[in-house]
C-alpha cells in the first residue's frame, strides 16, 4: 500500500487505541480528544482516509476502519508500542521522551528495515503482545 502523511498515520493509530476496527466504531469527539486537536481537524482527516479508502464514516456518523485501515493502522501502532519499549526498557528513556520520540520514528522508518529490527528486538523480549 502507497504510504499516506504522518499526520493521517496518526488518526489511523489514535483510532485504534480508541479500540475502533472494521467492526467496532468511534466517534469523532473521541479521536479529537485522543489527539488533542480540533472536531473540525478530525472531519478533515477523515475526509480524506475516506476518499483513501481507509475509513467509512456515513455523513455525521462514528468512523469505522476499512479492512485496508485496519491493516494500516495496526501496523503504525506496533511500529509506536515496539519503538517505545525499546526506547524506554532497552535504552532507559524516560518513558514520555520514548512516547514522543517513538511517534517521529514510527514514520520515518521502512518497513524493511523494521521488519528486520522486528526480528531483533523481539529476541530480547521486551515488548508486551496486545
Amino acid at each position: 500500500m502507497e504510504k499516506i502523511s504522518m499526520s493521517h498515520e496518526d488518526y489511523l493509530e489514535a483510532i485504534i487505541m480508541l479500540g475502533g476496527t472494521d467492526e467496532v466504531p468511534i466517534r469523532s469527539v473521541d479521536v479529537a480528544k485522543q489527539m488533542g486537536v480540533s472536531k473540525a481537524s478530525v472531519n478533515k482527516a477523515i475526509g480524506l482516509l475516506k476518499e483513501r479508502g481507509l475509513v467509512d464514516q456515513p455523513y455525521y456518523g462514528d468512523i469505522t476502519l476499512t479492512r485496508e485501515g485496519l491493516e494500516y493502522g495496526k501496523a503504525v501502532y506496533k511500529r509506536h508500542r515496539y519503538l517505545t519499549a525499546f526506547l524506554s526498557k532497552v535504552l532507559g528513556i524516560p518513558e514520555e521522551t520514548a512516547e514522543e520520540e517513538a511517534c517521529q520514528m514510527e514514520h520515518a522508518i521502512s518497513d524493511e528495515s523494521f521488519e528486520k529490527w522486528v526480528a531483533y528486538i523481539e529476541k530480547l523480549d521486551v515488548v508486551d503482545e496486545e
